[in-house]
């Protein structure tokens, strides 16, 4: 089983975490009534996924108390029932939903709302202590964190949470919490279409685990999503184009871009053995020693999919530089 340290908290854990958004479920935004989830979802699936992924060996469970609108973390915490102390649970905060009517409503990041969050996540999860609890507001402004790190210092002192991090793409905002004596991770988007080499020598360089969100591209590294299949489901956020941030799919379409680069990768991704996301995955652990993908998930098969990566451990050096170059090229052409 391929080991990684979960930065310099001493804390060691699966190579691969499970992401938990999609088993949230619906919600939507407030303002609009759009989705920001996967579509339906089977309650009793999830946990049967839950099961199976730490029955192979996965010890890092992901999510948010905004995903589901708080029906995410419930979901883990009765999947966790008599299964609490093999598992290391990290979850965020900082953007406020309804949990009655499913709505999101905003962001908040005051110290009396970040207890009041912590609170009602240790209750959906059914556990006294969080192992990870990260600031999901990934452009809170940096002057600003100082003040939320001396609300989550308060909280580890207390016992409610072990460790804290940011869920950022900015080295620069990351750089400000990895002055915290608990931080301990930072988590941002990285798969082989969206490299991010500045926070790699930041993670590596203050011994911070780097924790890979969209390691699959919301499901374009699958290989199961063409412009013959799209995404169809009027509940699923890929559906959606009016999110900057949401390029892997416009309107329930794969990114014709990234398809084509895909297919000049597939072959070196798919070498060995490998189906198409356990080489995106490879490539992830072979960036650096610090990376922690995890991919999301909604049934077992594909939770023992993403497991199977363990077992093929890292692309070599000579396959990343490789896979390098054919994305430049890939790039290239495009413009």
């Amino acid at each position: 089983m391929l080991k990684r340290q979960l930065g310099r908290s001493g804390i060691e854990v699966s190579a691969l975490g499970i992401g938990c958004w999609a088993i949230g479920g619906p919600w939507i935004e407030a303002a609009t009534g759009k989705p920001f989830g996967w579509g339906e979802v089977n309650d009793r699936e999830s946990i049967e996924a839950i099961h199976c992924a730490l029955d192979s060996g996965i010890t890092l469970i992901d999510t948010s108390d905004n995903y589901g609108a708080g029906h995410s973390e419930k979901v883990i915490g009765q999947a966790l029932k008599g299964r609490r102390s093999g598992v290391v649970i990290a979850t965020k905060f900082g953007y406020v939903t309804d949990e009655s009517t499913k709505e999101a409503r905003g962001a908040a990041a005051s110290p009396a709302y970040i207890r009041q969050a912590c609170e009602a996540s240790l209750r959906r999860l059914q556990t006294d202590y969080i192992d990870l609890y990260q600031f999901h507001l990934g452009d809170y402004p940096p002057d600003l964190a100082p003040e939320v790190m001396g609300v989550l210092e308060e909280l580890a002192a207390e016992g409610k949470i072990r460790y804290y991090g940011w869920s950022t793409d900015d080295p620069g905002r990351a750089e400000v919490f990895a002055r915290g004596r608990h931080c301990t991770a930072i988590q941002h988007e990285m798969n082989v279409f969206r490299d991010n080499a500045g926070m790699l020598e930041l993670c590596a360089k203050q011994r911070l685990a780097s924790i890979n969100r969209g390691p699959l591209a919301m499901g374009l590294l699958t290989g199961k999503y063409s412009e013959a299949r799209t995404v169809a489901d009027p509940q699923d956020i890929r559906g959606r184009n009016d999110l900057e941030w949401l390029t892997y799919f416009q309107n329930g379409v794969p990114s014709t871009d990234m398809s084509e680069r895909l297919q000049d990768i597939g072959d070196l991704l798919t070498s060995g053995g490998r189906t198409l996301a356990q080489g995106a995955l490879g490539w992830l652990w072979a960036r650096s020693e610090w990376t922690i993908p995890i991919p999301g998930f909604r049934t077992v098969k594909q939770v023992t999919e993403n497991a199977g990566a363990l077992e093929h451990g890292p692309l070599t050096s000579e396959q990343v530089a490789q896979m390098e170059k054919l994305m430049t090229r890939g790039a290239a052409a495009a413009e």
